[in-house]
């Protein structure tokens, strides 16, 4: 995996905060300095959050576990979208449903719905059905897709949240709380770094920032993924060696009774 360097966070304005008065005290230990009514974010800081964050992302999904994405800003909703389907990741990247972790039989209902009409609109009958009827199961189809789409394959909860503007996303966060699911969060200037579990101090408007910080813990996720592929594969080989052994000491054992 690629290292992102300081200055690769510098280029793309990883470090520019929000306006002074908006900020929150909380967040003084991650910033640098104050210029021209800006603060600035420490990025050396954000280097060793980004790090950490991301080998603990890597030893979740190396354990089997899923990690969902939330971004509904309109400049992350693409890049984090791409990168959740690419590693079979579930994300929201439309409105948060209250209720979406801590109701999720009722939102695996909805799933199950969706997974129902894209049968019946695959099936023979669904083109016997008047036109007005197939116009309203198509819009359907589309209105729960476009809310539950990036989570359509989630049978049980994630492990983690991944989350783009954690104030932005508080009720997603207040749901991760309440389940103690963990989140990881790009947390700006102006927010609370309490109300998350890994903490990466960013700035989590620019397209530039959001873009390098999400594709870095792709990376950092899809080595999870490869690594638990092979133990997998180790695992099975050694089974297939124990067997192997196993047959062979039966084999001389009754070799030897004769």
């Amino acid at each position: 995996m690629n290292k992102v360097e300081y200055k690769d966070l510098l280029e793309a304005g990883v470090h520019f905060g929000h306006l002074t008065r908006k900020w929150d005290p909380r967040m003084a230990p991650y910033i640098f300095m104050e210029r021209n009514g800006i603060h600035i974010i420490d990025l050396n800081k954000t280097l060793v959050c980004l790090e950490d964050a991301a080998e603990a992302l890597k030893s979740v999904v190396r354990s089997g576990r899923k990690i969902m994405f939330v971004a509904t800003k309109k400049q992350a909703k693409d890049i984090v979208a791409e990168e959740a389907k690419r590693l079979k990741m579930p994300y929201v990247t439309e409105r948060w449903l209250g209720g979406m972790l801590t109701n999720f039989a009722t939102i695996r209902k909805s799933l199950k719905k969706l997974s129902s009409i894209d049968k019946l609109m695959k099936d023979e009958a669904y083109l016997n059905l008047a036109k007005r009827e197939r116009l309203m199961i198509s819009r359907e189809k589309e209105k729960l897709e476009k809310v539950l789409g990036g989570i359509a394959d989630l049978t049980r909860l994630p492990a983690a949240l991944f989350v783009v503007d954690i104030k932005r996303e508080h009720i997603a966060i207040k749901e991760a709380q309440k389940l103690n699911i963990p989140v990881f969060g790009i947390v700006d200037t102006n927010s609370n770094p309490d109300l998350v579990d890994y903490v990466i101090p960013a700035n989590d408007d620019a397209w530039k920032s959001i873009q390098i910080i999400t594709q870095y813990i792709s990376q950092s996720l899809e080595e999870g993924l490869m690594e638990r592929k092979r133990d997998k594969e180790d695992a099975k080989l050694k089974e297939e060696e124990d067997k192997k052994r196993e047959e062979d000491e039966v084999t001389e054992t009754e070799k030897s009774a004769e």
